[in-house]
């Protein structure tokens, strides 16, 4: 039987160990490396297949994808031929970017979004393997107040309930309107306030949350668990605050990356909305900056 002293003592190291268990450093799946195809949107709509090839031989075996809204298809490509494309290259879709779809386009609902035809979609997904789908960007016009916002919530968390059914998880992808305070909040606190926590997750995007002035690291302690995707996405030196390569600009991916079992951290992807030449060339740049100091 333990006396007073060591069950004092054997107490402190269990609680150590499990603060270390439950928050301690690169928790998530190093073996991916994962690129958003957006950041290679030309190239992808030239020729997806040498597209692919070309992301795969750089070194990265994951993709998010840019494309389904619209044609409900992956790069033109039904999802039986996509998985196809992908498993010749070595790649997996972990996640997909889609939206929300109040725009409509020339006076027509967009099918293919949350709001229509979502259960296509969700199936689509299915089928190519998706583990997570994001709600990828709002128009203008589907911003709105407080109130807006807090619909947006609901629409997520139904669309959520679809996911969930077929073993995929949810998530919103921010920008840095979402950080623009009304009436001393911001929409993306409403967001988070007014989603359920399972069923909504959030795909923060490193160099947004950076241009709107915000903390990732204070995100992670206030929401923990809830950032299961990251885009890493650099910001360079300059006051224009443009995107350039990782491990290039001023965010300090090393100390994020620190907290990222407390994010909730699964799979991570590198996304460069503009190069200053070939993609490809930074997209290398890029993985071999990961490669040697973050995974």
């Amino acid at each position: 039987m333990l006396n007073r002293r060591s069950f004092v003592k054997a107490s402190a190291v269990i609680s150590a160990a499990g603060v270390l268990s439950n928050y301690k450093a690169f928790a998530y799946d190093k073996k991916y490396i994962g690129l958003q195809l957006y950041t290679v949107r030309d190239a992808m709509a030239a020729d997806p297949l040498a597209a692919l090839a070309k992301v795969a031989k750089v070194g990265y075996n994951s993709v998010e994808g840019a494309t389904y809204t619209g044609d409900e298809k992956f790069y033109g490509m039904e999802p039986k031929a996509f998985s196809k494309v992908l498993k010749q290259n070595g790649l997996v879709m972990l996640s997909s970017h889609y939206r929300l779809g109040e725009e409509q386009d020339k006076g027509k609902d967009t099918v293919g979004t949350i709001l229509h035809d979502w259960q296509k979609a969700v199936d689509d997904a299915a089928e190519v393997g998706l583990k997570y789908m994001v709600c990828a960007w709002l128009a203008d016009s589907e911003r709105g107040n407080l109130d807006h916002f807090k619909k947006l919530a609901d629409y997520l968390n139904k669309a959520g309930e679809t996911c969930k059914k077929s073993g995929i998880q949810l998530s919103y992808h921010n920008h840095d309107f979402e950080f623009k305070q009304e009436d001393g909040k911001y929409p993306y606190e409403t967001i988070l306030a007014n989603s359920d926590k399972d069923l909504v997750k959030m795909e923060m995007d490193l160099y947004w949350i950076t241009k709107a002035n915000q903390d990732p690291i204070a995100l992670i302690n206030e929401n923990p668990g809830r950032f299961p995707l990251f885009h890493v996405k650099d910001m360079d030196k300059t006051p224009a605050r443009n995107f350039t390569e990782v491990g290039n600009g001023i965010i300090d991916f090393k100390n994020i990356f620190k907290h990222a079992d407390k994010a909730g951290l699964k799979y991570f992807f590198v996304e460069q909305d503009q190069t200053p030449g070939d993609p490809f060339n930074s997209i290398t740049q890029s993985y071999n900056y990961i490669k040697k100091n973050l995974v």
